[in-house]
C-alpha cells in the first residue's frame, strides 16, 4: 500500500475497533499512515488524532480537516488528547512494529542487513543511542539486558564479548556489532540471534516497554464507555504485556475479583484468539509474519 510502511492486519484492525460514523478515534503510531487512512475512510462525521516521534514519519501528514497530527510519542496521550479536547475517544489503535521505511533505512542503525550507525532511536532528538549501550552501559547492565529484552540464552557471554572488544576500539556501526555477535551463534540460527540482539538494544534506547505500559494505563483514562482499543505486537515481550493488561487490568497478572467473584478489570477482551495475519496477507507483506494483534473495550 505505501513505500513508506504497508499497515499490519488492517481490515481486521478496522473491524476491532468497531468505528461508527460520527466517533472520535486515535492512532497512536502513525508511520506511513495506513491505518489512519483506512480510519478516515469510515468516519465521515468523526476525528481522527494520530501520534509520532519520528520526523520522517511526520512528513506523511495527512490533509483532511477531521485529522490532527500529535509530533510527540504516545506516552504523552493523556495530555495531548486533553490539550485538543478530544476526551473521551471511542478508539484507540497502536502498531508497536518499526516501520519498512526505518528499517530499509542504513543511517537508523535498526537493520541487520544494512551497514550503518548505531542509533536505533525512534525519536532521532534522544539523547539516548545504540553506540551509547553498547560502549558505555557495563557488562552487567548489557547482560541483563540481552537477557530481559531479547531473551538471549547467551546473554553474560555477548555482554563480556562486547566490553572486550570495545576496550580495543569503539563498536560505531552495525556491522561491528554483528562481527561479534556472528562468532557466538551457527549459521542457521545468525539472523534470528542478531534479531534478538538489535530488538533488545533497541527497546533499552527508547525504554518501549515502560512506555507500553503508561500509555495503556492512559488508555484506560481517555477511553468512553464501550470504546475499543486494539494493539498490534511482533514480540512476546510485548505481547506479554498488552495480554495480562488486557485481562487483568495490571502487569502482574493479579485477579482482582469481586464479593461474587466476578473479576474487576477495566478492560473486557474481546477476541480471546489471537488475531494472526492470513497466509494471503503474509505473501504480500512478510514483514507483517509476527504481527499479533488482541482487542478490548472498556467495561
Amino acid at each position: 500500500m505505501s513505500k513508506y510502511h504497508t499497515p499490519a492486519l488492517l481490515h481486521e484492525c478496522i473491524e476491532g475497533l468497531a468505528i461508527s460514523d460520527n466517533g472520535t478515534y486515535v492512532d497512536a503510531t502513525f508511520g506511513g499512515g495506513g491505518h489512519s487512512k483506512e480510519i478516515l475512510k469510515n468516519i465521515p462525521e468523526g476525528r481522527l488524532i494520530a501520534f509520532d516521534q519520528d520526523p520522517e514519519a511526520q512528513e506523511n501528514e495527512i490533509e483532511d480537516d477531521r485529522f490532527t497530527l500529535v509530533r510527540q510519542n504516545f506516552k504523552y496521550l493523556k495530555n495531548f488528547l486533553k490539550l485538543h479536547r478530544a476526551i473521551p475517544v471511542d478508539g484507540i489503535l497502536a502498531d508497536l512494529g518499526i516501520s519498512s521505511h526505518q528499517i530499509n533505512t542504513a543511517e537508523r542503525g535498526f537493520s541487520t542487513r544494512f551497514d550503518g550507525p548505531l542509533d536505533m532511536r525512534m525519536d532521532k532528538s534522544g539523547k539516548l543511542n545504540a553506540a551509547t549501550v553498547v560502549n558505555e552501559y557495563s557488562k552487567e547492565d548489557l547482560t541483563k539486558i540481552f537477557k530481559q529484552y531479547g531473551e538471549i540464552k547467551n546473554a553474560s557471554n555477548l555482554a563480556f564479548q562486547i566490553t572486550e572488544h570495545r576496550k580495543l576500539e569503539p563498536i560505531k556501526t552495525t556491522q561491528d556489532l554483528n562481527s561479534i555477535c556472528e562468532k557466538l551463534v551457527q549459521d542457521r540460527k545468525r539472523a534470528k540471534y542478531l534479531a534478538q540482539v538489535y530488538q533488545a538494544i533497541r527497546i533499552e534506547v527508547n525504554q518501549e516497554l515502560e512506555v507500553l505500559k503508561d500509555f495503556l494505563k492512559q488508555c484506560v483514562e481517555v477511553l468512553s464507555k464501550n470504546g475499543r482499543i486494539a494493539i498490534i505486537s511482533y514480540h512476546s515481550l510485548e505481547d506479554r504485556i498488552v495480554k495480562t493488561f488486557f485481562k487483568t487490568g495490571n502487569f502482574d497478572g493479579e485477579l482482582n475479583k469481586d464479593f461474587y467473584g466476578n473479576l474487576i478489570r477495566p478492560l473486557n477482551p474481546i477476541n480471546n484468539k489471537i488475531i494472526i495475519p492470513t497466509d494471503e496477507e503474509i505473501e504480500r507483506n512478510p514483514r507483517a509474519r509476527s504481527a499479533r494483534l488482541r482487542i478490548a473495550s472498556l467495561n
